[in-house]
């Protein structure tokens, strides 16, 4: 099993100081940043017995792809901070071992440049996308990476405006300069760049259009109502998620907000159920089971793919999606489910086995 905190540690004695604070905070007081990852350890299983465990499935699917493991990285941002090849490195490592990579819209490198390394190693991305003020900004992007080939855009819709950093915050060399501006061009006004105050459920369809038709995937929801109002609108998937603790300090972990929002997706009435993903505070196979058994169909890891991409790049970015897939199908043997798609929803909320299976 990967060891995350030794990673952290490592990592944490490679980076410039302010490129560490950056990838480590979070807002506010840090509540939501401390609680995220505590969260999944309050889930408690209720393991089947006597089930055929010879072969363990870890596939998963999502729109446009399927993928040999249901454990994906998340969207983060500058990872030129962390490794001079930066998101490339991250790409690769993800490809290789065969995991959805989601590429942020404040990648240190170009949008082209990271699609031909996942698509040169057969490996599957999808695109992250900030609502910018100046919204050309955005579409410029989208047609970039629907042309380049990403298979499904993930709009985050959980920053109107940027969280208060927890502490002093970073310095403006770990955010700024060329590594802001290498997708975006030259900008002699960077408030262009800002997020958008003005998004709403309506963009879900505005990014559709624009990008010809990729799956819309809404990323920061924590509330059911959210969630439905997000199917509505034509969005394809959500993903749970409090943005690694650096938006709203207070906002509930994944965990207590997941299993809500998959059985209301998953009880739509006139149509198919709409996958929920989960992220924030993923950091071992057992934590993605707790997931995938609260009804996620895929978990995605942010911090802990920028640790390992500090220590090691692409070969460490690799060998921790590569043990995490490895612990997780321990886990799944141990708990009886032999497949992703078996392992049943057998709890109604944190701590607390379902009683239908007790």
């Amino acid at each position: 099993m990967p060891d995350v905190a030794e990673l952290e540690r490592r990592a944490r004695r490679l980076l410039p100081a302010d490129a560490y604070d950056y990838y480590a905070g979070g807002s506010g007081r840090g509540a939501t940043l401390r609680a995220s990852a505590d969260a999944w350890g309050q889930v408690w299983l209720a393991p089947r017995i006597l089930r055929d465990v010879t072969a363990v499935d870890t596939t998963t699917a999502v729109p446009g792809a399927t993928l040999p493991t249901p454990i994906g990285v998340a969207p983060t941002a500058y990872h030129g901070l962390a490794h001079p090849d930066g998101e490339l490195a991250t790409a690769a490592g993800a490809a290789r071992a065969g995991a959805l990579f989601v590429l942020s819209t404040r990648s240190t490198r170009r949008i082209e440049d990271v699609a031909e390394v996942v698509g040169g190693l057969g490996g599957t991305w999808w695109f992250q996308v900030y609502v910018m003020r100046d919204r050309e900004l955005t579409a410029g992007l989208v047609r970039r990476a629907a042309a380049a080939g990403a298979g499904a855009l993930v709009l985050t819709g959980d920053t109107p405006v940027v969280g208060r950093p927890l502490g002093p915050g970073p310095s403006p060399r770990a955010v700024s300069g060329p590594d802001f501006l290498v997708n975006l061009g030259p900008l002699e006004d960077l408030s262009r760049a800002v997020h958008a105050a003005d998004v709403t459920f309506a963009d879900i369809g505005w990014l559709a259009e624009i990008s010809g038709g990729l799956p819309v995937v809404v990323k920061g929801v924590l509330r059911r109502d959210d969630a439905l109002a997000c199917a509505a609108h034509g969005a394809a998937a959500v993903i749970v998620s409090n943005h690694g603790g650096r938006q709203l300090d207070g906002a509930v972990p994944a965990a207590w907000a997941l299993p809500g929002i998959a059985a209301a997706l998953a009880a739509r009435p006139g149509g198919q159920g709409l996958p929920a993903y989960a992220d924030g505070g993923i950091r071992t196979g057992s934590d993605a089971l707790a997931a995938l058994a609260l009804g996620a169909r895929a978990v995605f890891v942010g911090r802990p793919v920028l640790w390992a991409l500090a220590c090691g790049g692409a070969q460490a970015v690799q060998e921790l999606l590569d043990g995490l897939r490895a612990d997780l199908a321990q886990q799944m043997a141990l708990a009886g489910a032999a497949s992703v798609s078996s392992i049943a929803a057998g709890i109604t909320g944190p701590g607390w086995p379902s009683p239908g299976l007790l």
